[in-house]
């Protein structure tokens, strides 16, 4: 079998600037390739600091599509190795597919078979590893150097394989060979096929990432075999992954937005917003012209709805008064005007304009106000627990998200306070709104309103 051990540098995106490619046939070198790379973009100067190729360094090289037909030549028939083989890798992949071309080898990762064959270290790194090891590595973070190291930790890496992990590493059903570098087998193996909240964590135990599933291992397994360059950046940092059982989708897409603003994780960019600032209100003026305005929290009297800034709020109310033929004017979208923009184009009715009577427009206001509020002020919503015996819910009171929690299934609620000892608190926000606005409008029927004093008996569903 013969193994091409390669490294690469890049911009810091998907564009090489140097390549070294060495050709083993599993007990020597027999041929080797190395080239810079012009990449056809700029060098952040960040990527030069660390490897010393500057734009100058790479002017007058190859470009990459004349050297791709080497690459398939010189790489055909062979075992694609690498330190974090799925980073090399994925960066060639789409070097080719830029070129209308694919590119497909099998892949050994040398951080995967050191975990395993040389266990228990600090690091694996390839500068720690080799430091360890007593591998010499010289011109370090350039293609040449990089790949030379690697060549002679393979090579120790094959002579410490006795039980066949080679081999087991390459089948095609192998999770261990392509599972991230730093992520141990068991951690992903342990995972389960349940709903819930999982946590990506590095290696010093930050969360990283935060995701729900319906089913956690299947969603992290397709993150791993994701080729998006996020997913890999993603999995090339992750050490270990923890998860939480929540029972139902619903509870695991409420924690998983409470727990993404409360770690405020690296590579999580939807729901990150917090501090919500801007509060919705309606008042109606000495005329009984019911108005709809947004302003500062603290200048608002419990307010309708919440937003995290004033753009936000503006373009809800924006599609509010289009949806519902209101008046800018009305709306505090237009001021300093006798009559609205929308009049002219027929997208008001004429209240400014004194045509349309007051109790009509009201009437679409209060239609409009009813569309964003919840059915019911206080209600629960009843999920599937834990376990076979529990009961999941959802608690609202005064149309505030309080959190969720499990009581036992056959437990009888009185009063809304009964909750109390089995509830998880948690904050009230405008994403918590819309992922239960979500859910109602498609389960209508598992909003079960109550009062100060109630009593229902729970199912399960």
């Amino acid at each position: 079998m013969r193994y091409a051990i390669i490294d690469i540098e890049t911009t810091g995106g998907n564009k090489i600037t140097e390549i070294s490619v060495f050709i083993h046939d599993g007990t020597q070198t027999i041929d080797e390739f190395t080239s810079l790379v012009d990449p056809e973009c700029h060098i952040p100067a960040f990527i030069t600091k660390l490897t010393g190729i500057s734009n100058s360094t790479v002017r007058g090289a190859p470009k990459f599509y004349e050297i791709a037909k080497q690459l398939v030549e010189l790489t055909k028939d062979t075992v694609f190795v690498a330190h974090n083989v799925n980073f090399d890798y994925g960066i060639i992949q789409k070097e080719f597919a830029a070129l209308g071309a694919t590119f497909k080898r099998k892949k050994l990762c040398t951080v995967r078979l050191s975990r395993k064959l040389i266990p228990g270290l600090k690091s694996y790194s390839l500068g720690k590893l080799c430091a360890s090891q007593g591998i010499p590595l010289e011109d370090r973070h350039r293609a040449r150097g990089d790949a030379a190291a690697t060549v002679i930790l393979f090579e120790k890496l094959l002579q410490l394989d006795t039980e066949g992990v080679f081999d087991a590493f390459l089948k095609g059903n192998s999770r261990q060979g392509t599972l991230p570098p730093l992520l141990p087998k068991e951690v992903f193996d342990g995972l389960p096929e349940k709903e819930g909240v999982y946590y990506f964590r590095n290696a010093q135990n930050e969360v990283i990432y935060v995701g729900k599933a319906n089913n956690i291992k299947q969603r992290v397994a397709s993150h791993i075999y994701d080729k998006a360059k996020k997913e890999v950046s993603l999995c090339m940092e992750t050490a270990n992954i923890t998860y939480t059982e929540t029972g139902s989708e619903l509870l695991a897409l409420l924690l998983e937005s409470s727990e993404i603003k409360r770690i405020y994780p690296k590579f999580n960019r939807a729901q990150r917003r917090t501090g919500e600032n801007i509060g919705l209100f309606s008042y109606e003026d000495r005329n009984g012209i019911l108005h709809i305005a947004f302003n500062k929290l603290r200048l608002v009297n419990k307010p309708i709805l919440k937003f995290y800034n004033a753009t936000e709020a503006r373009v809800f109310v924006e599609k509010l008064c289009e949806s519902f033929e209101l008046c800018p004017k009305y709306c505090h979208l237009q001021s300093n005007v006798s009559a609205c923009f929308h009049y002219q184009i027929k997208q008001c009715k004429g209240i400014c304009k004194g045509e349309e009577s007051i109790s009509d427009y009201n009437q679409r206001v209060h239609v409009a106000l009813d569309s964003i509020r919840f059915e019911a002020e206080s209600f629960v919503i009843l999920e599937k627990g834990l376990q076979p015996n529990q009961q999941a819910f959802v608690l609202v009171v005064n149309n505030v998200y309080k959190g969720f929690g499990y009581v036992p299934k056959k437990k009888v609620i009185d009063q809304i306070t009964e909750y109390t000892p089995y509830l998880t608190p948690q904050q009230d926000n405008r994403d918590i709104h819309r992922i239960l606005n979500s859910f109602l409008k498609k389960n209508p029927e598992r909003m079960l309103p109550v009062t100060g004093s109630f009593e229902t008996e729970f199912r399960l569903f």
